[in-house]
């Protein structure tokens, strides 16, 4: 939603003071013509320009509202930055509402280290303001921009409330270091550790005080970031204080439930089952009982949730804008045992001081949030589990030991009456107990302060000096409990915590000049030169305790305690852990332009980390952009408004998730009684750890072109870019031969990936009357991964990834030379005449007459090539109606869960290990009738399944109110109303449950509900 103060808060201020006056007299006249200016939204707009004939006669007050001295019938133009002008009769109109001027909305954005007008950006930005009108479910920022912006991929973590995201800007450019985007909430840059116990590190910002974000994308836009900018940047920007006093209310309340689940066989089903496979005096039948329990339905439920937001904003005496919110959410998991609670609270002041000469900004930002983690191992055992049992059975000897939850027990002999050795850990699990005895929950904090200066030299107005400054404190705890009834019970029960203590601080100072010559040629020049110093610092402590005493459930039994207070802090840990980093960088950019039409960018990052033996790398980049439609003959086409051309290089580095001291020798104290030398002193050993002295950067250099377009007075309007990234000295944790180092494995550089790719964005406004406003918008990102180099030169050489829980140890990807990262690594599959796989059949590839490991090939790619984005949004005087849709074409899945059920011989669903016990199966998986488990059927390019999809995303219809409850004194409530449905249908080939699983093996996946939501927005 387009806010009434963006970017020009001098200029601003002082068209209100004189506003003001001019609004304070107008009031006074006798037979003056009044009225109301507001934004779509509701809110007054204070500060709009009224003229008539061309002069203008009066400046809307804080609340909106103006007098002028005209004629009835008079044109009245009314005017306001950022918004579209409106031409109204005097005294026909009592209430004005303003659209946002989508000409003008993103003329200013916020890029690193500043802002720059977008028409003259020379590198791949993209700018968004939330769309409050079109939104499904919002819990976090990643919601805001998921299908919103080409070459950016959003895959939530499932289901699960307060989930996180996998973000990836342009595929991503490392394999084993981080390939999340650098995030950067009010200029402070964010770690990649997030808070720990916190499903989601982005969960700390309310989505209702984000005003915009900025996306990064092209190394001539990244580089001012050095070595954080590899994977792109995002910048939020929170909402800021202005005007009079303003109040406002968001509230939501949301009912989720499940979409979809796998087809396995009923009671009745199973028992017909079981008695044609076996017969009904066999073993097997013996073992079956009397219910038709659906295990998916007992471990899924409706869920209820509500979020609430509460915003005061305003100006204290004239000189201090402030806002501030607090917000509440509450979402409930649709898995039982799972939900998320979170409150937030934000402040913000933005003083100009000095005739506007000195600008302060500072930010505070504060989040406590209650986790409670549904055990996911419940997904997949609710499959596999008997559907003829109850899932409370006391009508067998030994379950009382276990709440009464149907178990398979162990036939061994034991002696203990509540023992872990009672039940047959090897049959499958009750789903319920699983959820129900389990209890992981986890309390998060996170603080952020933050604050930037700048002041404008009196007298030399063309410098600047800027300094800010963040902290980012944040602490989390996360305790598991497990009880001896839970089918995973270790012993007697359970009990660990982690607990996680981390202190970022930031700091920089700039200095910017900037000057316009005053020639013909419309010289304009600026550069910008400053440091930085970062330091990132954690600590963390985490506890894993078995009871071992009788259990009588008031905690009051004895356990077994191998912790030690290790560093004299009155904490007893198995494991204690302190590190940090720290990075000091030297950056600078400079901007020139010619004529308003040519334009040149450069910019240079030096980067000092203390990860490396070697600190320093350096991250140059320079852009060039051309306004081609200011040319002579393209200023003569009426119908283009606008084409820019852009051309970008630039090189970034990274230095994420490679740990803080892996390049000289350093040394881990051993932990638990059962490690200690108690020959001298108290017996603490320590251990070398594995190193790299070699260890650099990766690099990666980007090329970007990029046409930026409008026509038709910008109706229609867009981006398109093409850009080949290449990665130099890939980092990853190898195998090294044994002797080698402290450790069989070691991180290390080991090769060279690139991408390539084209994105295209378009906007559409439809229509655009009095009444109608009709706006589409889409985007196309096509994107090519493939590994170009890798430690050994050797033919076929390949490093597997990807563990599966299907056969035994098994992986389904490798990374390889000349294939994309983590491509699908199988036998191929043979089928009959009629298209049905044959069990064991794989294509024998290599020619040599056998079946062996050589045979397997690489096929297919868990990252889709191709993905789209479609908004729409509709709007008929008050009401609005949006939707949104995301495609993904191209994208694979492993069907993990199909493979491990496959098997369907007598031995696979009767077991009798420990104890008989049978076990259940897909329908799918029955119509095949498998008979094994070979390797050969489990890494089978059968279950490497496409997976593309389109998804509606959500269906918006809301309806906008002003001068509810009107009064003489009481200009009366304004608002907007709204139903949602989220996550509506998805179109998909895919035999699982969701077709979007990031990584590409699916198995105990969270899954994604269907979701309504009654929402109301208030202003008072």
């Amino acid at each position: 939603m387009m806010k009434q103060v963006k970017f020009k808060m001098p200029l601003r201020m002082l068209t209100l003071a004189g506003g003001l006056l001019l609004a304070a007299s107008s009031f006074a006249q006798s037979g003056a013509i009044k009225g109301q200016v507001k934004d779509a939204s509701g809110e007054p707009v204070m500060g709009a320009t009224i003229t008539a004939n061309g002069k203008t006669v009066g400046i809307t007050d804080m609340d909106g509202n103006y007098s002028v001295d005209v004629a009835p019938g008079t044109k009245l133009t009314i005017s306001y930055l950022g918004m579209a002008t409106q031409t109204v009769t005097a005294g026909s109109n009592a209430v004005t509402v303003m659209k946002a001027d989508e000409k003008t909305l993103n003329d200013v954005v916020v890029i690193g280290y500043g802002v720059a007008k977008k028409t003259d950006l020379t590198g791949s930005v993209t700018a968004i303001t939330p769309d409050s009108k079109n939104k499904g479910l919002v819990v976090n920022a990643q919601d805001m921009i998921e299908g919103k912006v080409a070459g950016v991929n959003v895959t939530s973590a499932g289901g699960t409330p307060g989930a996180g995201a996998t973000i990836r800007i342009r595929g991503g450019a490392s394999l084993n270091a981080s390939n999340d985007p650098l995030i950067v909430i009010d200029g402070v840059a964010m770690d990649n550790n997030g808070v720990k116990g916190l499903a989601n590190p982005l969960s700390m910002v309310n989505p209702q005080d984000i005003e915009s974000f900025t996306v990064l994308k092209d190394a001539s836009a990244t580089a001012i970031y050095g070595s954080r900018g590899s994977n792109g940047v995002i910048i939020i920007t929170t909402k800021k204080g202005h005007g009079g006093t303003k109040v406002s209310y968001n509230g939501s309340f949301t009912v989720s439930t499940k979409r979809k689940t796998l087809d396995v066989m009923n009671g009745d089903e199973y028992r017909d089952y079981i008695a044609n496979k076996f017969g009904k005096d066999s073993e097997a039948y013996k073992l079956l009982g009397d219910a038709n329990t659906d295990w998916q339905d007992e471990i899924y439920r409706t869920a209820l949730s509500h979020d609430h937001a509460i915003t005061v904003s305003g100006t204290i005496g004239k000189v201090l804008p402030y806002r501030v919110s607090g917000g509440y959410t509450n979402q409930q998991g649709i898995l039982k045992t799972s939900d998320f609670q979170r409150f937030t609270g934000s402040l913000n002041l933005n003083p100009s001081l000095l005739d506007d000469h000195l600008k302060i900004n500072f930010n505070a930002k504060g989040m406590w949030a209650k986790s409670r983690y549904a055990n996911t191992s419940a997904v997949s055992a609710a499959l596999y589990m008997d559907p003829t049992h109850s899932v409370v059975d006391d009508t067998f000897t030994g379950h009382e030991n276990f709440h009464n939850y149907f178990a398979w027990l162990n036939n061994t002999s034991v002696t203990s009456p509540v023992n872990w050795y009672l039940q047959n850990t090897n049959a499958p699990e009750n789903p319920v107990a699983l959820l129900n005895e389990k209890d992981d929950r986890a309390i998060s904090r996170d603080m952020i302060l933050s604050g930037d200066v700048d002041y404008k030299i009196h007298g030399f107005e063309d410098l600047h000096l800027h300094a800010s400054g963040g902290i980012d404190i944040a602490y989390g705890e996360q305790n598991t409990d497990i009880t001896p009834y839970s089918p995973e019970a270790s012993f007697y029960g359970s009990y660990g915590f982690d607990r996680v203590l981390k202190r970022n601080y930031q700091g920089s100072v700039y200095a910017l000049y900037t000057h316009d010559f005053n020639d013909k040629a419309k010289n304009h020049f600026d550069i910008m030169g400053g440091a930085e110093e970062s330091h990132y610092w954690r600590n963390e402590h985490s506890r894993y305790l078995s009871y071992t005493d009788a259990y009588d459930g008031t905690r009051s039994n004895v356990y077994t305690d191998t912790g030690v207070d290790y560093d004299g802090d009155g904490v007893k840990d198995d494991y204690h852990y302190k590190t940090e980093n720290y990075l000091v960088s030297y950056f600078g950019r400079a901007n020139w332009s010619l004529m308003d039409r040519y334009f040149l960018t450069a910019t240079f990052r030096a980067d000092g980390s203390s990860r490396f033996k070697d600190h320093w790398g350096y991250f140059p980049s320079t852009a060039f952009m051309w306004k081609i439609k200011d040319e002579n003959k393209f200023r003569e086409i009426k119908w283009l408004d606008a084409l820019n051309l852009r051309l970008g290089w630039g090189q970034t580095g990274q230095q994420e998730g490679i740990g803080d001291y892996g390049y000289f020798a350093n040394y881990t104290m051993n932990t638990g009684e059962g490690s200690y030398y108690y020959v001298v002193g108290n017996g603490k050993l320590v251990r070398p750890n594995v190193y790299n002295p070699e260890l650099t950067w990766e690099t990666t250099t980007t090329y970007n072109i990029g046409l930026d377009w409008a026509v038709l007075q910008r109706r229609l309007s867009g981006t398109l870019d093409w850009y080949y990234r290449k990665t130099t000295d890939l980092i990853n944790t190898v195998a090294i031969p044994a002797g080698s180092n402290y450790q069989n494995t070691v991180t290390s550089n080991i090769g060279d990936m690139s991408n390539t790719g084209f994105e295209a964005s378009v906007k559409w406004v439809v229509l655009d009357n009095k009444d109608w406003n009709w706006t589409l918008d889409y985007n196309f990102t096509y994107n090519h991964n493939k590994i170009t180099k890798l430690m050994s030169d050797e033919k076929g050489y390949y490093v597997l990834t990807g563990g599966i829980s299907s056969g035994t140890g098994n992986s389904c990807q490798a990374q390889s030379v000349g294939h994309a990262a983590n491509s699908f690594f199988v036998y191929q599959q043979v089928y009959d005449k009629d298209g049905k796989p044959i069990e064991g059949a794989v294509v024998d590839r290599n020619g040599d007459g056998q079946i062996t490991t050589a045979d397997r090939y690489f096929y297919k790619s868990p990252t889709a090539p191709v993905t789209m984005g479609l908004s729409s949004r509709l709007e008929y005087k008050n009401w609005d109606l949006g939707m949104t849709f995301r495609a993904s074409l191209g994208n694979y899945v492993f069907n993990d869960l199909a493979a491990g059920m496959a098997n369907c011989s007598t031995d696979a669903i009767m077991q009798n290990v420990n104890g008989a016990f049978v076990q259940n199966r897909l329908l799918s998986a029955v119509s095949d009738n498998w008979q094994s488990y070979a390797v050969t059927s489990v890494l089978s390019d059968r279950w490497v399944q496409n997976a593309s999809f389109l998804k509606c995303d959500n269906i918006t219809l809301g309806y906008s109110f002003d001068n509810l409850f009107r009064t003489a004194g009481y200009h009366g409530l304004s608002g907007r109303v709204y139903g949602s449905v989220s996550n509506v249908f998805t179109i998909t080939n895919y035999d699982g449950i969701d077709p979007e699983v990031y990584g590409g093996i699916d198995n105990n996946v969270y899954p994604r509900p269907i979701s309504f939501i009654l929402g109301l927005n208030l202003n008072f």
